[in-house]
């Protein structure tokens, strides 16, 4: 039997043996999947939901312990031996209670299983936080641990955190066997939508999308001023939006825009901080946006395509921000674009990348119109791959095109861990009765004060953001939280989007900032310093949340009327916000934010700004107004002054 190769980073790069086992599994789950998810049938079978889910467990959750090693150190024999073993348990565990579905719900053994379930239980309970540390970090697996743990000592938790207390045996059995734990809303998203859309964005990738979407950019953007930060910025959104993952869109972007941008005449500090914030942002830019984003749409009970939907404008304004940002910088330094020569023609990106342009249209034109979510990637991913074979550049060859299922079969393995993981954080305060109890509590704390409880749930999502991963954050909170802040009034979906935003916030602000390491690596910065600048570029972002959740117009919950003019005043407003954030406006130029009279000024126009991003016309005219009076004083002064002192404006 043929060794695994050398541990690669985070995980184990496969060879021999073991990668035609991965391979050939990640190719069985996807053909269980297609299965499952198309309602085929043979001789009228069809799985029950239970059994598919521990299924998919059998396949992916067990090839985790293959690609991500026990430990790097010690004797690499030892370390993959143990790793063999648990794949082996994992297959076994799992695919005992995939046969026995049927019988797991006919007979309640989520809450009373016979002895040799309930064994089997506590092994698939330990194997998942296992699974947890290898693929999300030990603070992750510590928390999630913690949390499942709940129902064994909620009885003596203090006020509000009491709850009903469960036996060690019943809560292994609802983790283990219930379909509200391991099995509950996240995993259940996994099985049915997320499984598509992770192939879909290998597919778009492995092809040669992500060039595609760099060439692009250039096109669009490389020859303003500032043009290598733009591009950087358009192509993370881009990418980030199809891969879902912050700190793969910095290392898979980021390795070729950040020295780029820092050819181009930008800080090392400031190239780092711009990918950092754009690739942030991808997370929560449609079509596609992360693992979260579907999980909020399971949530709420609605298609994904009305998410989708609802973050488009909050995501479309966070990305306004930074170009206007990243443009001033520009502007007060006076750094020009790359030569058209050296950028190509945007009809050559088209020709060259016509059909990720088709793939992305198909995908969306059978989610939004025909609205069939879960099979919606599937019918897009077949066009691209037979159009990407018509080029040599994209063409798969049989190495390529198994390194694409090899890399199909890795991803996933490391979502099912994470949202195994962390079904059991719902798991366990369905279990005791907290969550409900938890939000008319905090209500109580904070009076019912509508601000307060923004600013309680800001913190909330935020610290929790930094232990844990945007899905964790949000179920956790969409659990305990959204409730209450639905309760004062605000609307269903904005709540779950601020709350969402917050959690995503926390890989650009330091001191954890997980997003600025891979960043200043590359960079050759320091990660403190990368992490800063990341927070200013991303101001915006952090004023947006606000603006939606007080404002439902601009997550599409009101009439296009009153969207339309939300939108057109919050834009207004966030040019203005960023505008004063850099130091620089487009037809005005250097505000002289460091002076007596720009301080001044920069706040009528900051204050103004985010007056306009707040709901109805009063607000509009008003911070109008006061922003209008802010450029008046500018030019006021400016001519008082000679307009000496101030860089052109291009």
């Amino acid at each position: 039997m043929a060794k695994a190769s050398a541990i690669s980073s985070r995980y184990r790069e496969l060879t021999g043996f073991w990668k035609w086992v991965s391979i050939a599994f990640s190719c069985f789950g996807l053909a269980l999947a297609i299965y499952h998810i198309f309602y085929f049938t043979i001789n009228e079978f069809m799985f029950m939901e239970n059994s598919y889910l521990y299924l998919l467990m059998t396949i992916y959750l067990s090839m985790s312990f293959l690609f991500f090693p026990m430990t790097k150190k010690g004797n690499p024999k030892l370390v993959l031996s143990i790793d063999i073993v648990l794949f082996l348990v994992t297959m076994a565990v799992t695919a005992y209670f995939g046969y026995e579905g049927y019988t797991i719900i006919e007979r309640g053994w989520g809450y009373n299983a016979p002895l040799h379930a309930m064994v089997m239980a506590v092994i698939l309970w330990i194997i998942c936080l296992e699974a947890v540390r290898r693929t999300a970090g030990t603070s992750l697996c510590i928390i999630i641990g913690v949390f499942s743990l709940y129902p064994l000592y909620a009885p003596y938790m203090p006020g509000f955190l009491e709850g009903y207390g469960r036996s060690f045996a019943t809560t292994a059995n609802f983790h283990a066997l219930s379909m509200d734990s391991i099995l509950g809303i996240p995993l259940k998203v996994f099985g049915v939508i997320l499984i598509g859309f992770i192939v879909f964005g290998v597919a778009l990738t492995a092809s040669g999308g992500g060039s595609f979407f760099l060439k692009l950019s250039q096109a669009v953007l490389g020859s303003t001023r500032g043009g290598t930060a733009k591009v950087a910025v358009l192509s993370s959104a881009l990418f980030g939006s199809l891969s879902g993952s912050v700190i793969s869109n910095v290392v898979t972007t980021g390795s070729i825009t950040i020295p780029a941008i820092k050819k181009s005449g930008y800080p090392d500090y400031y190239a780092g901080g711009i990918e950092c914030a754009a690739s942030t942002g991808g997370t929560l830019m449609p079509p596609i946006m992360g693992a979260t984003a579907f999980v909020m749409a399971a949530f709420l009970g609605m298609s994904y395509g009305k998410v989708a939907l609802a973050a488009a404008i909050p995501s479309i304004l966070a990305y306004l921000g930074l170009l206007i940002q990243v443009d001033g910088y520009a502007g007060r330094m006076g750094l020009k674009g790359m030569p058209k020569s050296e950028l190509p023609s945007i009809w050559e990106a088209l020709r060259e990348g016509w059909f990720y342009i088709f793939g992305i249209a198909l995908l969306l034109y059978v989610l939004f119109v025909i609205r069939m979510e879960s099979q919606a990637p599937f019918y897009a991913i077949l066009p691209l791959l037979i159009c990407a074979m018509f080029r040599k550049v994209t063409r798969f060859s049989l190495s390529s095109f198994l390194a694409f299922i090899q890399q199909t079969g890795r991803l996933l393995c490391e979502l099912i861990a994470i949202l195994a993981g962390v079904g059991m954080i719902l798991g366990a305060l369905s279990l005791t009765g907290v969550a409900a109890a938890f939000a008319r509590e905090i209500v109580a704390l904070a009076g019912g004060g509508m601000i307060m409880m923004l600013i309680f749930g800001a913190l909330a999502s935020f610290v929790l953001g930094m232990g844990m991963t945007i899905t964790a954050c949000y179920v956790f909170l969409a659990m305990v939280l959204a409730p209450a802040l639905v309760e004062i009034g605000l609307n269903v979906i904005a709540v779950h989007l601020y709350v969402m935003y917050w959690g995503m916030l926390s890989f650009i602000t330091p001191p954890v900032a997980l997003a600025a390491f891979p960043a200043a690596v590359i960079a050759g910065a320091k990660p403190v310093k990368v992490g800063f600048m990341a927070m200013k570029l991303g101001g915006v972002k952090y004023i947006v949340p606000l603006f939606f959740v007080l404002d439902p117009a601009l997550v599409f919950q009101a009439p296009l009327a009153d969207v339309a003019q939300a939108a057109i005043s919050t834009t207004i407003g966030v040019i203005l916000i960023a505008s004063v954030l850099e130091n620089y406006m487009v037809g005005v130029g250097n505000l002289r934010l460091w002076k007596p009279d720009g301080m001044f000024t920069c706040g009528l126009m900051f204050v103004g700004g985010f007056i306009m991003g707040l709901p109805g016309w009063t607000a509009d005219l008003i911070g109008a107004a006061i922003a209008a009076a802010g450029i008046v004083i500018i030019f006021i002064l400016r001519a008082m002054r000679g307009g000496q002192g101030e860089p052109a404006v291009a």
